[in-house]
């Protein structure tokens, strides 16, 4: 009796010996498939993802350079104050002489006109 239960459980172990030599021998392979399926189903959505987020980056320099240019031109708008001073400065000094020239004009006009004396007929 001994000797038959010896005898099953040398069997069960060698059986599990082998089933377990059995997957470790086909367990790379399984995991290669698997993750062969898994690139193959995989793959098309990331080369999308990618595509996507490479038109992404080409608009967001667009729009990166865009806001530069324009902070470059307020910048520069911002230096110019002066240079606005000066202008409006001689434009009010313009208006001021033209408005000088103008009044002495007329003061000119109004000594060389004739006085009206009365004239009478012969």
């Amino acid at each position: 009796m001994e000797d038959q239960e010896m005898q099953l459980k040398v069997k069960r172990v060698s059986d599990k010996f082998t089933e377990s030599m059995y997957v470790l021998a086909n367990e790379p392979s399984i995991a290669l498939y698997r993750l062969q399926e898994h690139v193959r189903r995989s793959l098309p959505e990331l080369v999308q993802h990618k595509t996507d987020m490479q038109s992404w980056e080409e608009q967001s320099q667009g729009a990166i350079y865009t806001v530069e240019y324009a902070c470059s031109a307020v910048k520069s708008m911002t230096n110019s104050s002066l240079y606005f001073k000066n202008i409006d400065g001689l434009l009010r000094q313009a208006i001021s002489l033209k408005e000088q020239i103008g009044s002495s004009q007329g003061r000119s006009a109004v000594t060389d006109t004739p006085t009206h004396t009365s004239v009478t007929p012969p």
